[in-house]
């Protein structure tokens, strides 16, 4: 039995890897899947894979990018979610600003630096026509520091995951400004080179599993029912998320990594533009 270790964020999109965890899809091919949850989010899961404390993630496509081009020793070896992740735009409920244009200029939380909160960003403020070199931060480090952040004024607007924030949102913790989607499909399955270098059958193996659970994901009998308990969502929210999402089983196209990388640079997020194949397997 190989063990291979694997991180990703604690949110609805990863359910069909806990699903063939639990149901011995892996194990059945010799594989020891130890499944990590990373609540910070993407600039943690950078550095977890720069330390080779991971051999695989599921990271979201700006970050993983941006770190790459900065020298992490990653690949992409496949897209995950094909759909734009739905960032929604939030502040304490008892903020004063009630709009998005009241957010100009002031402080945005984010789990780090590197981070999508961080580089998402700035693709909102541009989307506003805000100077992107006006915009303020204050680390939270995750969602916990976050409604802290937002409660003690020491950041006015913070933006996560629409569904996973929702119900903060219906609980009066936070109010919801406004969304702001990805321009590209939001998750990556990333490797580190090493670990695709000497293991490429078992990721060969690894990829055939996770994606047979996803491409009839959606048809697994009150799947909308196991999403809604399992990460206490209300049943209406997951399935206006269901219908929104979509899971890949190839590769991320060139194009589209030309599409992140010339955003990302037009932005001042990274210094160069790097050749496809230093980032797609």
């Amino acid at each position: 039995m190989k063990t291979v270790k694997i991180i990703g964020v604690p949110e609805h999109f990863n359910l069909p890897w806990h699903l063939a965890i639990e149901e011995g899809a892996f194990e059945e091919r010799g594989i020891n899947l130890e499944w990590t949850d990373v609540p910070e989010g993407t600039g943690k899961m950078s550095e977890l894979l720069k330390n080779k404390e991971t051999d695989l993630a599921i990271i979201l496509t700006e970050g993983i990018v941006k770190s790459i081009t900065e020298g992490n020793e990653v690949k992409i070896v496949q897209e995950f979610i094909a759909s734009p992740l739905l960032w929604g735009i939030h502040v304490d409920v008892s903020s004063s600003h009630r709009s998005l244009e009241d957010l100009k200029d002031t402080t945005a939380a984010i789990s780090r630096f590197g981070s999508g909160s961080h580089l998402m960003s700035y693709i909102q403020a541009t989307e506003m026509g805000w100077d992107t070199e006006k915009l303020k931060f204050n680390l939270i480090n995750n969602l916990d520091g976050a409604v802290e952040g937002l409660a003690t004024g020491t950041a006015d607007y913070f933006m996560w995951e629409r569904f996973t924030t929702k119900p903060l949102v219906d609980n009066g913790t936070f109010k919801h400004l406004g969304n702001c989607p990805t321009p590209w499909p939001c998750f990556m399955v990333v490797s580190t080179n090493e670990f695709v270098t000497e293991n490429n059958r078992l990721l060969k193996h690894i990829l055939e599993v996770i994606n047979t659970y996803t491409v009839e994901f959606k048809q697994i009998p009150r799947i909308d029912s196991t999403l809604a308990n399992r990460y206490h969502q209300k049943l209406e929210d997951i399935q206006e998320w269901l219908q929104l999402t979509e899971w890949s089983q190839k590769q991320l196209p060139k194009e589209t990594l030309v599409k992140v990388q010339t955003t990302l640079k037009e932005l001042s997020l990274i210094d160069r533009i790097i050749p496809a194949s230093d980032i797609l397997r």
